[in-house]
This record gives structure tokens, sequence and C-alpha cells, in this order.
């Protein structure tokens, strides 16, 4: 099957700012070495999809830089279409971003992505990607707190894509660096009305909703009486649960020693949504996106120790078990 523009439609489309990584070792006000790689939400769902076999496509803008090729390049790689991407031709720059060890596993981030051709996406790089067609759209907060076109490209899209009939999944992603809580539930919140998924974590709930103060059982209930069909609540260590109109299912979080939380978040959507593609019931996606979350912990870095579909059963191996 493939779309009026000759394309094969994609599994997953999602877009967003994926910006160059440089991670330190140590404090980095004491200097050092700096590894460098690419990260961004949505370009982590994307390569973590990939892994497992299915169609991504994601669509953004990266400058005309080293860096912006970095980018593309690690996303060819990965086995995820960019065939929508946009090189800024303004002069704006790449995004950069600093990850430093501070405390055992808490990790300090600094943003440079004010100015970035990141934050100048438009609808009209992203929507000629929906049109390619896809079954589901993904979504972060993260991309409307960049600037006002990026905020509009979100609304356009999430309205486009539901009235496509294509499945719109919203993962709230609050980045307290970028926005205040009051601005992200303006952007938000009109965002349910095109939501058939929402995935949070337990202090992010509120954000989608028009006051403060909701405890968890009363966010759900107003969530899904805006029409959202399924909301996925992280907690992290503790696992997550899934809610729907007809209840709700928990799934404990798989047992690893943590050395790297960055990406657990995006790791989880990768395979939540997989199982969705698959047609798996909710507590088999759960019991996916467990999985890859504990992948993502496991390993160093935003989405370079993402399994692929035959490495999923391998935290079911005995413990210190060598394959050879």
């Amino acid at each position: 099957m493939t779309t009026p523009d000759g394309r094969a439609p994609a599994d997953v489309l999602t877009f967003g700012e994926t910006m160059a990584a440089m991670r330190a070792h140590g404090a980095l006000r004491l200097g050092g070495s700096l590894g460098l790689s690419v990260a961004g939400a949505e370009s982590n769902v994307a390569i973590g999809l990939a892994r497992l076999g299915h169609r991504v496509r994601w669509a953004g803008r990266v400058g005309a830089d080293e860096l912006g090729a970095l980018v593309l390049r690690t996303l060819r790689a990965e086995g995820v279409d960019t065939d929508h991407a946009v090189t800024d031709d303004a002069g704006r720059p790449t995004g950069l971003l600093l990850t430093e060890p501070r405390l055992g596993t808490l990790t300090r981030v600094s943003y440079y992505r004010a100015g970035s051709a990141g934050s100048a996406l438009s609808p009209a790089d992203v929507l000629p990607a929906l049109a390619s067609g896809t079954r589901v759209l993904h979504l972060t907060g993260i991309t409307p707190a960049l600037s006002a076109s990026a905020a509009e490209s979100v609304l356009a899209a999430a309205a486009t894509a539901r009235e496509a009939g294509v499945t719109v999944c919203l993962d709230v992603n609050y980045r307290s660096r970028l926005w205040t809580t009051d601005c992200a539930r303006t952007a938000l919140r009109p965002l349910l009305d095109h939501t058939d998924l929402l995935i949070a974590s337990e202090d992010e709930l509120p954000l989608v909703l028009e006051r403060s103060g909701a405890d968890e059982a009363e966010a759900v209930r107003g969530i899904v009486a805006a029409g959202v069909a399924e909301v996925v609540v992280k907690r992290g260590a503790r696992g997550a649960t899934a809610f729907t109109a007809d209840g709700a299912s928990d799934r404990a979080a798989r047992q690893v020693d943590a050395v790297d939380l960055v990406g657990a978040g995006d790791a989880f959507v990768a395979g939540y949504l997989s199982g969705l593609l698959d047609g798996a019931d909710i507590p088999a996606r759960l019991h996916r996106a467990v999985t890859t979350a504990a992948f993502a912990v496991a390993t160093r870095g935003d989405w370079e120790g993402l399994p692929t579909r035959d490495e999923l059963g391998l935290f079911d191996e005995p413990d210190g078990t060598t394959i050879r």
C-alpha cells in the first residue's frame, strides 16, 4: 500500500527537536572529556520503535551544520525515515544539550536550544509528513514549549490526525527548564480534544486539566471525560498503570541495577506503542513497556541500549547467562 505521494505509510509518525548531546563523565566545571551523540524525546521513541521492527517517520528541523548532519545520519542508521526532515536555511543552529552525572543516577541536563533550528518548526514542516500516512501520531509536551510556531504545529497535526482517524498519542513529558506549569497547561489542555492515548508521570497529570490540585483518580476521570480513551501513568521504579473507561491495569517495573535513568520514559513509550501496533492487550503493552524501560535504565545513553525485538526476552534469562 502506498499513499498519493508514492510513499509507504508509516506505523508511527513523530516530530520535534533532536539535538546534539554532549555527555560528561563527571562535573562539567571540572572539565574532562565529553561524548558526542544525539538526543530528543521524539527521536528516542522513533529509534526504540524502529529497533522493534516498526516503520517510523521523524519530522523536524536541524541546522545546516555538522551537528544537524549527525542527527540525520544517526536516525537513518537506526532505520528511521527522515525524508520529511528539514535542514534550516536561515542560519539557525542545531540545538545542543549537556548531561552530567551528579549523584548516583541523578543527572543534570543543560539546554542550549533558544533560537535553534528545531524551535522554528512550523505546520508546513509536519503536515506533509502526516499526509504521507501513518497509523499513530506520537506527540510530546516538549515541542509546544519551544516556540509559538512549534506549538501551532503540534495542535495542527493533532487535529488533522484525529480527523483522519489516526491514533494520537501524547506524552506530557514536562520540562521545567523550558516553561512554567501554567504555560504548559494552557498549551496542552486543548490537545486533549484530539488525543486518544495520554501518557504521563504521576506529577504530570494535573498539567492537562483546567485547574491544578486534583488527585490522580480525579485527574484520570477528568481526562477520560474529555474523550481520551486510554491514560497511562508512569511510576518509575514502581511500574505503571493504564486506565480506560473499563477500569485499570497495573504492571510492576522490571528489577534491574539502574545505571542511567535518562531516556527511560521514552523507552517506555516505545514499548507501549509497539504493543499497541502489534494488537496486544493492555497488560501485554505494559509488559513490553516496562521491559524496554528496563533496558534503558540498565545501560548508558538516551537510546543506545534500547532492545531489538529478538532481545526482549533477555530479562527472562537467568542472571549470569552467557549467550553463545
